[in-house]
């Protein structure tokens, strides 16, 4: 469920589920959630995951914690309503600990204050338009709540790429950029972003996955994650521990 009017959750929130690599037994956090679409996504996904869902509408943090009940998944998910902007004062009294989430992901605003005409209704502005300097808070709150190691996926606009792994130097490595592209001869819309905390593993540019058929049906590729709640490989490849030999 979703208000009528305003911001409407899309299909980016199940791409960005899909592309999460956590397993059962894991929490995650996810910023600026809606109504919950992309962690309840994963959550139908993965078997005992918890969620928390940070979100500073409170009608929408409600509807998300409702969604959650209807899908009978009540129980490993929670909705917080707060600013991931706010001080770290008002976040811990939010119930917000840091280091403590093995994933933190996040469909943030996707325009620049200024770029866009803003939407006349409030939440389709807040939901589509980031002032000036707040992907960087963003950010920073997503280093401040990931768990050492934990791993950090976000959505975003293709054009945003440089500024995002800006953000992440210092703070993320062994990145994974995963393209979207709406048909097979057309440059990516959209990107996946997903880093380790504190790794200094290089970056990687993945093959990404094309959207449409040129007719504009979804590809097998996408149907298997929109209707099937299949899994997009970002994740690098674990390292094997070593075998040990002798007394």
């Amino acid at each position: 469920m979703q208000p009528r009017a305003g911001h409407r959750a899309g299909s980016d929130a199940v791409f960005l589920a899909a592309a999460v690599p956590a397993g059962a037994g894991e929490t995650v956090l996810e910023a600026g959630s809606g109504v919950g679409v992309a962690g309840l996504c994963l959550l139908s996904r993965v078997p005992e995951l918890t969620v928390t869902a940070v979100e500073i509408d409170p009608a929408l943090s409600a509807l998300a914690q409702d969604n959650a009940a209807k899908n009978g998944l009540a129980g490993r998910f929670t909705a917080i309503e707060a600013d991931v902007t706010a001080p770290a004062k008002a976040l811990r009294a939010a119930g917000l600990v840091r280091e403590s989430y093995d994933h933190v992901i996040a469909n943030p605003p996707f325009y620049a204050q200024g770029a866009v005409r803003a939407a006349p209704e409030p939440s389709r502005a807040v939901a589509h338009v980031m002032a000036h300097g707040e992907l960087a808070k963003w950010v920073r709150f997503l280093t401040t709540m990931a768990a050492p190691k934990g791993r950090l996926t976000l959505i975003h606009r293709a054009d945003y790429l440089g500024e995002l792994l800006g953000q992440l130097e210092g703070r993320f490595g062994d990145v994974a950029v995963f393209p979207l592209f709406p048909k097979a001869d057309e440059p990516a819309t959209r990107i996946i972003v997903q880093g380790r905390k504190g790794s200094r593993a290089g970056s990687r540019l993945l093959r990404g996955l094309v959207l449409h058929e040129p007719g504009g049906a979804y590809t097998a590729e996408a149907e298997a994650v929109l209707r099937s709640g299949a899994a997009l490989p970002l994740a690098g490849p674990q390292k094997k521990k070593g075998r040990r030999f002798g007394g």
